[in-house]
């Protein structure tokens, strides 16, 4: 059986009409295929002052759109709203198949003077496919400083070291209180998101460094599934307002172990959806 993930950057539904419309998003990624996991960022909930917004919810609205999948929100930027509600600002994953557990990464926030920026945060999921685990994890990392994004790619590296050592640390947790009775995080994991960084940018390879103590580091799943070709550019093809010109800045990352399993990886240049392009991951059958 094979499993697709998708990742896309949803800039709140706005598309480069400045039309907000979750339901266009929607239509975009059904028709695009029918996918396992459905992982976006810039989600909104309560943000008028967005433009085009009405402070929507748009997890209820992504929820009604897509049925029979459970939805799990990770917040980065949560703040005061009018009559005492909260303006929310994040990523979302959206799965058909069951999530055993979800982890929430707030990630580095270090001042950078005269650069702005807003909390970010990593979405990770524990998935069953089969009798098999996956760790998805979706991110949206800093745009203006290269310094804050520096250190939110290294914590990433951080979390997908902590990860491969808990797998190797098989303990019995049956007789425990029920909050430890959470499954193993396995050593099979796909790092998705808006990186808001090009191919070649020098932070980006921190996340492909290898570790001293395991084999499984991080490997550009694009590159895998197409070989000598030149990221597909996922910005700056549809003459949204932002960016002036054409590159890439989104991708999936994947463990080792999931190299002969991909299939594809493919951008779906033709929507204009959003100021960002959806990224298409397909991977056959997963390692035990």
């Amino acid at each position: 059986m094979s499993m697709k993930i998708l990742s896309w950057n949803i800039q709140w539904g706005r598309g480069c009409d400045g039309v907000v419309s979750i339901p266009r998003i929607a239509s975009v990624i059904s028709d695009m295929d029918e996918f396992d996991v459905i992982c976006l960022q810039e989600v909104a909930i309560n943000h008028p002052g967005l433009p085009g917004s009405k402070g929507e919810d748009e997890v209820d609205q992504l929820m009604a759109e897509f049925p029979g999948y459970s939805a799990h929100l990770g917040i980065g930027s949560d703040l005061l709203g009018e009559n005492n509600t909260r303006r929310l600002f994040g990523n979302l994953i959206l799965s058909r198949l069951p999530v055993m557990q979800v982890f929430r990464h707030s990630l580095p926030f270090p001042a950078d003077y005269g650069n702005q920026g807003m909390p970010r945060i990593a979405l990770e999921v524990i998935i069953a496919v089969g009798d098999r685990l996956l760790r998805v994890t979706t991110t949206h990392l800093e745009y203006y400083s290269v310094e804050q994004r520096t250190a939110q790619i290294s914590q990433l590296r951080t979390i997908h070291g902590e990860a491969l050592s808990q797998a190797s640390n098989r303990n019995n947790t049956s007789d425990l209180d029920p909050p430890f009775w959470a499954p193993v995080r396995p050593i099979s994991s796909v790092y998705c998101g808006d990186f808001n960084c090009e191919p070649s940018a020098p932070e980006l390879a921190i996340l492909m460094k290898p570790y001293e103590s395991f084999e499984s580091c991080l490997t550009d799943a694009w590159l895998i599934a197409n070989p000598g070709m030149p990221h597909a550019f996922t910005v700056g093809l549809k003459g949204c307002a932002w960016p002036d010109r054409a590159y890439c800045c989104d991708y999936f990352f994947i463990s080792q172990n999931l190299c002969d399993s991909v299939k594809r990886v493919s951008v779906n240049q033709g929507t204009d959806a959003s100021d960002h392009q959806p990224v298409l991951l397909e991977l056959t059958t997963l390692p035990s």
